[in-house]
């Protein structure tokens, strides 16, 4: 689970509800029909811009913001320059004692291409498009969190243009003016909280991870396609050392 996602969310609407309470009543921030205009209007709204399929996958979207786990960089090469060794000893037969003990399938999967004896050009093409269909996935995913970051604040306006003509057809009751008009912004509140704090970072938080899972099955493709080719550990560990960044280049040279 991503600590920093959940420790975020938690301090933030710890940090406004802390707010609002130091401010005054905290209750009058509560109104159930601007919550059912800005939620139930936004995910109508995702509904209709989106298929049914990818409306019921917004769950899905959410729970990858939290739960995802990407591979480091460092275990990659490292992983992939123990293949290479292994295969320039034994045989790329060899690897398939290896493959049982990887829980990454797309590696498992190149792993298994290379037992197979598949060609570089077919391992590289097979896998290149894992990758690219993976992209459009999050990018799909990204879209939804982006629209509903957009659309609540526009239903949340909406809101406040509804609690304001219902305001000012009571304004024989001067009294009541000035609660009316809290109710009003309630909802302009309501979609802007939910826009900045979840869904818009937890769009950016998904687009992070997608780099870096598309980052990581780069550098597995690649260290297959080098091994398929014959070459020594040294080589593919400097040839993998290309995705990383000097620093980490030097973590990797005094582990392996």
């Amino acid at each position: 689970m991503d600590i920093a996602t959940v420790v975020g969310l938690f301090l933030g609407f710890l940090v406004i509800v802390v707010a609002i309470t130091m401010g005054g009543g905290a209750l009058i921030f509560v109104h159930v029909p601007s919550m059912c205009i800005v939620v139930g209007g936004m995910l109508c709204s995702v509904l209709i811009h989106f298929s049914l399929k990818q409306f019921l996958s917004i769950f899905n979207v959410v729970k990858k913001t939290f739960m995802t786990k990407v591979p480091r960089p460092n275990e990659i090469i490292r992983q992939m320059v123990n293949y290479a060794a292994i295969s320039r000893r034994d045989g790329a037969l060899a690897l398939e004692e290896q493959i049982r003990r990887v829980d990454n399938a797309f590696m498992v999967k190149g792993l298994q291409m290379l037992v197979d004896g598949q060609e570089e050009e077919m391992i590289r093409g097979l896998m290149a498009l894992e990758i690219e269909n993976l992209q459009d996935r999050h990018a799909n995913g990204k879209k939804i969190l982006e629209f509903m970051g957009a659309s609540a604040p526009a239903f949340g306006m909406i809101g406040t243009l509804i609690g304001l003509v219902q305001m000012l057809q009571n304004l024989s009751s001067p009294e009541q003016i000035g609660s009316g008009m809290a109710v009003a912004l309630i909802t302009t509140f309501y979609g802007a909280l939910l826009a900045n704090l979840v869904f818009i970072p937890l769009a950016g938080k998904l687009g992070m991870y997608s780099r870096a899972e598309s980052l990581a099955m780069e550098m597995i493709v690649e260290g297959i396609c080098t091994i398929s080719r014959g070459e020594n550990p040294t080589v593919v560990r400097e040839k993998m050392q290309a995705f990383i960044s000097p620093t980490h280049r030097e973590e990797v040279k005094a582990t392996i």
